[in-house]
């Protein structure tokens, strides 16, 4: 094998390895879903990442559309999936609901985002 091949391998399993070490949890689902419209109001929202995740340094915060808190701060990871984040919730009337999570993956990279679902009635 030459030189060139061998120094080849390696820079792309460094390359493989660093992009690895930099990934951020991304937001792979939620329940209920991004952008949704539901009939029927769970008494918690969870949201699944692609990484485990430090409930410590996470954060879930469900708002009304007046900017209240309607969720239970009861914050904590599914105990069957450490990718998981679950938070209880008020009994929700219709109206528009925003979720903003912040989370700290266990690799300590931090990520955030915001959606909204909507409660309608039936």
């Amino acid at each position: 094998m030459s030189r060139r091949a061998v120094w080849l391998g390696v820079c792309a399993v460094g390359v493989a390895v660093n992009r690895r070490a930099e990934a951020h949890a991304k937001l792979l689902s939620a329940s209920p879903a991004v952008g949704s419209s539901i009939s029927v109001v769970p008494d918690q929202l969870s949201l699944l990442f692609s990484e485990d995740l430090e409930p410590i340094f996470s954060t879930i915060h469900v708002t009304n559309e007046a900017g209240l808190r309607v969720d239970l701060d009861d914050l904590h990871l599914d105990p069957q999936k450490s990718g998981r984040l679950v938070i209880g919730l008020q009994r929700l009337p219709p109206g528009v609901y925003r979720v903003e999570w912040k989370v700290s993956a266990a690799d300590t990279h931090k990520s955030q985002g915001n959606f909204t679902f909507n409660v309608v009635m039936t």
